[in-house]
């Protein structure tokens, strides 16, 4: 690995300029102004501004405008509901938005994630490898060295005389004290993280306008190990899918007669006990079939000519496809009982990207496309499946979905828990104002969700007032009519997670009992 040329000095000043107002600004927005949230997004698009002004290259590529476009998207996620996914994606993106310019095509995943991977290890030395890199430049010459020496001579005369002046100024009108006290800080503890955290801005600033280019990598999935395997052969790998053929057989047949209602569950066996046991090891399988394939049966491999074997293959994705839907029709069925949860849908969306890639991988195999193929297609996939996740709260889906379903109104779903509710947060907020509104619902379940439900909005309003969202204003005007009907809860006192009163404590502990005298002394 070797990293860029430094440019010449202009150029170097060029990146150094923008990257200087970024951390400006970042001071104002964190440190000054205190901002978190959804407002880090305009931290965001600083930088992609500043890689815009400080690299030409990025401007003049149109591949690196398709990564900015997506980078900028990613944090207009951030700013509508603050998460380490959407500034994950947008750092991706941002990522290959300034190595686009550096490479001839586009290539596939598995090379640009070695090139992402480079980037992320090198970004907290960047700016020492580039200092060290400029003294050396600098270094070189007598007349760059004159140059500076007579830079120097230059300005300390005007620097050290105004400094002197400007003291005595101070000194003598406490105008132009206040002004310079807001202009130069005070050297203090305080000053430690505030530099702390210029350094920080600063170095995120100089991974985008100065990335390090990955020059070797590894070889892609086409390349890696194309010797024959031990063990690996057209009769084994023949013999190995008659074998898993008949045992996916089998557990598919299982999966038809209970999950699909063909045939009662044994006795003292529950279908969510049969449906939460199976579900991740299935999955897990699946991936494990992958694997045997993608390594057993490598395109141009006489595995891979061989015509029994690529029907036997074909047959077996197809059961691992099935395998996979019961997965998910277990992980449903065990919703049902249960309750809906953000793990549970991030399971269901993992298990639809299983199946997809195992289609992907029986394509493949079909119609002899490359690794990188593969990999591609995948990448795209759960590239598409992360981005919606980034503008859908999963939180809030399932908080609605609980409310809906709740055996307290009617539903099919598990008894409402409210506890879980009120620790989704801000995401419950909704689902909890549409339950007090429901009617015919219970006196008693309609205060504790009351309770939840004034708690839950006072820490939104909270939460704006420090890291505003543009999706927490837009739930803050959804309920400002409905805070003021909910009103106060009837009765006052401590409540738990449930919204349940708490029965005070008593104000004084009882006296202890005396102990009775027994034995000889007592009688």
């Amino acid at each position: 690995m070797r990293f860029a040329a430094l440019p010449p000095g202009a150029a170097f000043r060029s990146k150094l300029v923008p990257a200087v107002v970024v951390v400006a600004l970042g001071d104002w927005i964190f440190y000054q102004r205190g901002l978190l949230g959804g407002n880090c997004s305009f931290f965001g698009w600083a930088l992609l501004a500043a890689m815009l002004v400080g690299r030409p290259a990025v401007r003049r590529d149109r591949r690196a405008w398709i990564a900015l476009l997506a980078a900028a998207l990613f944090a207009f996620a951030y700013l509508c509901d603050p998460s380490l996914l959407a500034w994950t994606l947008f750092w991706v993106t941002a990522g290959m938005a300034t190595l686009l310019p550096a490479t001839a095509r586009f290539d596939d995943g598995w090379r640009w994630l070695q090139r992402l991977v480079w980037q992320a290890v090198c970004v907290p030395f960047g700016p020492l490898i580039d200092l060290v890199r400029l003294g050396r430049v600098r270094g070189k010459g007598r007349a760059a060295r004159t140059n500076l020496r007579a830079g120097i001579a230059l300005l300390a005369l005007p620097l050290g005389g105004s400094a002197v002046i400007l003291t005595l100024f101070a000194a003598a009108n406490p105008l132009v004290e206040q002004a310079l006290s807001a202009l130069v800080p005070d050297i203090s503890l305080m000053l430690v993280p505030r530099a702390m955290l210029w350094t920080v801005l600063f170095v995120m600033a100089w991974s985008l306008l100065r990335p390090r280019i990955a020059r070797r990598l590894l070889p892609g999935l086409d390349r890696a190990g194309a010797g024959a395997l031990p063990g690996v052969s057209v009769a084994s790998v023949t013999l190995s899918l008659v074998v898993f053929n008949a045992i996916f057989a089998v557990q598919n047949l299982l999966d038809a007669a209970y999950l699909w209602g063909l045939a009662p569950l044994p006795e003292g066996m529950t279908l969510a006990g049969y449906a939460h046991r199976g579900a991740y090891p299935l999955i897990a399988t699946a991936l494990l079939a992958a694997a045997f394939v993608l390594v057993t049966l490598r395109p141009g491999s006489d595995t891979a000519r061989s015509p029994t074997i690529r029907r036997l293959v074909t047959a077996w994705i197809v059961q691992n496809v099935f395998l996979v839907a019961s997965s998910m029709l277990r992980t449903l069925d065990y919703v049902e009982v249960y309750s809906l949860t953000r793990l549970r849908i991030a399971a269901l969306a993992w298990m639809a990207l299983v199946g997809f890639g195992l289609a992907a991988i029986c394509w493949r195999l079909l119609r002899g496309r490359s690794g990188a193929w593969l990999v591609n297609v995948n990448g795209v996939a759960a590239a598409l499946v992360l981005t919606v996740a980034c503008f859908v709260d999963l939180d809030a889906v399932a908080a609605r979905w609980n409310v809906r379903h709740a055996r307290e109104v009617g539903g099919s779903g598990a008894a409402l828990d409210l506890c879980y509710l009120s620790d989704l947060g801000d995401s419950s907020v909704l689902a909890l104002v549409e339950l007090e509104r429901r009617p015919g619902l219970d006196p008693a379940l309609r205060e504790r969700v009351r309770a939840v439900a004034l708690d839950r909005i006072a820490g939104l309003e909270q939460g704006q007032r420090f890291g505003w969202t543009l999706l927490g204003q837009r739930r803050l005007a959804a309920v400002r009519g409905d805070r003021e009907r909910l009103g106060p809860p009837p009765r006052w006192g401590e409540r738990g997670c449930d919204g349940a009163l708490i029965p005070p404590r008593p104000l004084t502990d009882p006296a202890p009992e005396q102990p009775t005298l027994t034995g000889a002394r007592g009688k």
